[in-house]
């Protein structure tokens, strides 16, 4: 199984296996120190909001626009911020780092 790379708030990295064809959040969800994800994966609440590690920023597909403006009511947003439940993981993501971000 492909591993998601986690680096969790207190800023210790997780190796965690996930499934293709899921979304990160639904991984990130179940762990511990994930992401609470509250909307289930709806788009409309910014609590599975993470940092995707820039290298691999050009191999996601472009937020859509329902998520930029999510993201650009964060204060925590950065250059580099997603909302996992947009990101779909598939095998060509394996290794795919995110750090999980602030509660707003």
């Amino acid at each position: 199984m492909p591993l998601l790379r986690v680096v969790d708030r207190d800023g210790v990295e997780h190796e965690v296996e996930a499934r293709a064809g899921l979304k990160v959040m639904e991984t990130l969800r179940e762990l511990d120190y994930g992401v609470a994800a509250i909307c289930g994966g709806m788009c409309s609440c910014a609590t599975c909001h993470v940092y995707v590690d820039r290298s691999w920023l050009e191999r996601l597909a472009a937020p859509m626009s329902d998520e930029r403006e999510l993201l650009a009511e964060l204060a925590h947003r950065e250059s580099n911020s997603r909302l996992s439940c947009q990101i779909e993981f598939t095998e060509g993501l394996a290794g795919l780092k995110v750090t999980i971000a602030p509660d707003e």
